[in-house]
């Protein structure tokens, strides 16, 4: 579901330019942005001129707690205007001047382009950097998408299950590190609290028909198949009744020893049905799947680049069978498997849909949070081993990619998104001041 956004929109303008005219514009621009959806708008709709107007102003989008303020310069302007409002409101901005009037014979009509230089200038050297600027006449879309993913990455309730992964140090995260940045506190959770949640006859039955109509089960018995569908129940519940946006959990090595089964094949499922869940405890995982998912991007995989071919200049986006089971590419057989964790495995298993993709990591080192992104083509591919995955061919060779993330020090765990969506997240990392990895 498409993130909403609270958005305060104010134009400036001054008297000893065509201020009247801009002020026409501008009330066009309102009902134009009127029409976009999944917006809501507080718009100071006469021109701030005066600083004391733009207090006033200031105070208003204040009080409706926007999330972000579309400054527009429909004319030059003071420089006071646009600091008045980084003052009291500590959200990103979006710079927007009009295109220039054409020349009547007389000065120049708008001077709006110097304005928004002003703005840019004084912001910088103030230290607000969550800033973007444009010039012309209709808002920049991709500004509006990125601001719903700092927002819905904002508002998430986000949960850890167990911790991460054994000996999995590099995806482990400082708690009062991410709420400083992000405003997330992470509730921390036993794995037993995800599947101990009564599981009635009736919802086992239909979870049950759902896991056979989905998956092959030649390879797991019916005791396997009936603890894959009940923790499909449970585990819904869970997020359910702790109201989680997503979690990461720490599917082995005690999921499988004290459930009976590791959690895959459910996670694929659930997955599938738009529920966000990162294995191994992979919380940063997740907070990339959930910026996907807030971009409007069909279900995310998390992935390990895998089985690296330099010479012929591909990897595998791989895991131990865990994909969500809509990415299937319809032509392998899917099943579930058990080929880990002496035969407790029961994962899902299949090639995924071919397709241009983006690989996607928020990941911290160092105290500094990044932004890994790349792109790629998911290839064709006949199923040889056992779990989910797809082989890319990325826009770099492989080795350069390699090389960046080994040099970089990013996480082994990479969301897989398919489609285009880079412009939008590196609009996002700017707003969120994170370093951008390419």
């Amino acid at each position: 579901m498409v993130q909403t956004i609270e958005l305060g929109v104010v134009c400036l303008t001054r008297t000893t330019y065509e201020y009247k005219t801009a002020q026409k514009m501008y009330r066009n621009t309102i009902e134009e942005l009127k029409e976009l959806k999944d917006v809501n708008y507080t718009f100071i709709e006469e021109c701030v001129i005066e600083v004391a107007d733009a207090e006033a102003a200031a105070e208003r989008l204040l009080a409706a707690n926007v999330d972000g303020v579309v400054i527009i310069s429909g004319t030059f302007h003071l420089g006071h205007l646009a600091l008045v409002f980084s003052k009291y409101i500590k959200k990103p901005f979006l710079l927007w001047a009009y295109n220039e009037l054409p020349y009547d014979g007389g000065k120049i009509r708008l001077n709006a382009v110097c304005g928004l230089n002003l703005n840019a200038s004084n912001l910088y050297k103030t230290g607000k950097d969550d800033y973007y600027c444009i010039i012309g006449d209709k808002i920049d879309e991709k500004w509006l998408a990125a601001l719903r993913v700092k927002v819905a990455l904002e508002n998430s309730r986000v949960g850890l299950v167990g911790y991460r992964a054994h000996g999995f140090f590099n995806v482990g995260i400082d708690d009062m590190d991410l709420y400083r940045k992000t405003g997330i506190l992470v509730d921390h959770f036993e794995i037993s609290d995800m599947f101990s949640q009564p599981v009635s006859e009736a919802e086992l039955e239909e979870a049950e028909k759902e896991v056979r109509e989905l998956f092959v089960c030649k390879e797991v018995n019916d005791v396997q198949v009936k603890k894959v569908a009940a923790l499909c129940v449970s585990a819904s519940k869970f997020m359910e009744t702790n109201k989680l946006t997503a979690a990461a959990i720490r599917c082995w090595p005690e999921f499988a020893a004290n459930y009976g089964i590791s959690p895959c094949a459910s996670m694929s499922i659930l997955q599938s049905k738009g529920v966000i869940l990162a294995c191994e405890g992979d919380l940063e995982g997740a907070l990339s799947m959930l910026a996907g998912v807030a971009l409007g991007a069909e279900t995310p995989y998390l992935a390990d680049l895998s089985q690296v071919n330099l010479e012929e200049d591909y990897a595998l986006m791989w895991h131990c069978g865990v994909a969500p089971a809509n990415l299937w590419d319809g032509k392998s057989e899917r099943s579930l498997d058990t080929y880990f964790a002496a035969g407790k495995g029961v994962t899902a298993g299949f090639v995924m849909k071919e397709g241009h993709v983006n690989l996607l990591r928020i990941d911290t080192a160092r105290g500094k949070t990044r932004m890994f992104l790349t792109a790629g083509e998911s290839m064709e591919m006949k199923k040889q081993l056992c779990g989910t995955y797809t082989k890319v061919k990325f826009e770099k060779h492989i080795s350069q990619l390699l090389n960046t993330v080994t040099e970089t020090g990013v996480a082994h765990h990479l969301v897989m998104l398919y489609g285009e969506y880079r412009e939008v997240l590196m609009l996002v990392a700017k707003m969120m001041n994170y370093e951008v990895i390419q």
